[in-house]
């Protein structure tokens, strides 16, 4: 069996407008899909397959399986293109003091290095694993994953081996935070980033990424960790302006970086540069509201003046210990400023467009079969029902043959 039709959609996300009703979201009422399941994996072993025809429910053509989705809504799977699950320990009594009124500062990274630092290689993988399958139960199908916890050579290069094992989408965040062993020389940090460590990371990563902040690193020292990572092959992804204003977004515009992630404090000129630009200003809620952050990133602004907007969790022990897009949907709709479609819109394609990728994102021909299921009839559900499991994978993330369970 190789070929699937999900038939009986009652919402079809496709993301490709000309496919749907001319909107961004391509929506399309009672209709089906196709799959062709093909015989290629990812790098964690799902199966990987490929949209092969979209259409009116009742009008596929011939597929080895028919399955009536009964209704439901159908969209592309998230892509959550901002992740840290690679790490030892957790950080739940940091969190219940902040909860208390201590102020959230970078610093508290370094326990997480610590602790990282401590674990084997099989205790980093188990963690990985079960976070990125949290995720896919909610309906995401591409993650990304950064290091970050190590701040030495050998752990960076053994969290990215982690990382490689769960997805293709791996980042070397080496500028984290400033390693323990170099507090007092933080360009000599500069230099093991940009040098040993590098050598050791680059052959694992695709990308390359600085925390751009007061208590970590500074717009020239990212400039050239960013500049270095770049002439090694490595794309750019900057975290930016999130504790406050500052030179991140800036950082990111200059150098064609990927994403500006965060993006909560943006001056009329950070938010005129995204615009004008490639770079996608990828927000993540979940950290605001984890670190009782006393504003959100402004999100109706960036879209406003033409940005394009990406939605991700940043999964990580310290300020975003949630693996739900969905949950992140509706923050960014009840907190950013978003509409319910945009939202989605930014969850899924968003988070493409700032992977730079093209296969995922969107149901149109061609496209990976990442799809998701909601156990609702709309994509409005999403926020219009904060905290309830409605989202599911429908594809790729089960072998051919096993997506017809539940319906």
């Amino acid at each position: 069996m190789t070929t699937t039709c999900y038939d009986r959609i009652g919402e079809l996300i496709t993301n490709v407008p000309e496919l749907g009703d001319g909107s961004v979201l391509g929506l399309r009422r009672d209709a089906a899909i196709v799959v062709d399941h093909g015989d290629g994996t990812t790098p964690d072993g799902t199966t990987v397959g490929e949209v092969v025809w979209v259409g009116d429910a009742g009008s596929a053509p011939d597929a080895d399986e028919r399955v009536d989705v009964a209704g439901r809504c159908v969209l592309p799977a998230f892509v959550d293109s901002h992740s840290h699950v690679v790490f030892g320990g957790d950080r739940a009594e940091e969190f219940a003091a902040r909860m208390a009124g201590q102020p959230y500062a970078a610093g508290g990274i370094r326990t997480t290095v610590a602790a990282t630092r401590e674990a084997d290689d099989q205790q980093l993988l188990a963690r990985a694993r079960s976070l990125v399958e949290e995720m896919r139960r909610q309906g995401t199908g591409t993650v990304e994953v950064k290091s970050g916890y190590g701040a030495d050579v050998a752990t960076e290069a053994r969290s990215l081996w982690v990382a490689r094992q769960v997805t293709e989408e791996t980042t070397y965040l080496g500028a984290h935070v400033v390693g323990p062993e170099y507090a007092d020389d933080p360009d000599g940090y500069v230099r093991l980033v940009t040098g040993e460590m590098l050598d050791a990371c680059a052959p694992l990563a695709r990308w390359i990424d600085v925390f751009v902040e007061d208590g970590a690193f500074d717009a020239d020292q990212a400039r050239e960790i960013l500049a270095v990572g770049q002439a090694r092959g490595l794309g750019a992804r900057v975290h930016a302006n999130q504790l406050g204003p500052g030179p991140g977004v800036q950082v990111a515009v200059e150098l064609d970086a990927a994403s500006a992630d965060h993006c909560t404090h943006l001056s009329d000129g950070d938010v005129d540069a995204l615009a004008s630009s490639d770079t996608v200003a990828t927000l993540v809620p979940g950290a605001d509201f984890c670190t009782r952050s006393p504003v959100y990133p402004d999100g109706r602004r960036l879209l406003d003046a033409g940005a394009t907007v990406a939605l991700a969790s940043d999964c990580n022990p310290g300020t975003s210990y949630t693996s739900s897009v969905p949950f992140v949907i509706a923050l960014a709709v009840r907190e950013c400023g978003l509409t319910p479609s945009e939202a989605v819109w930014a969850a899924t394609a968003g988070g493409a467009a700032s992977l730079r990728r093209t296969d995922v994102g969107h149901l149109g021909v061609g496209a990976r079969a990442d799809l998701t299921v909601l156990d609702a009839p709309s994509h409005l559900h999403l926020a219009y029902r904060p905290g309830v499991p409605l989202a599911r994978p429908l594809t790729s993330t089960t072998a051919p043959g096993a997506s017809a369970s539940g319906f």
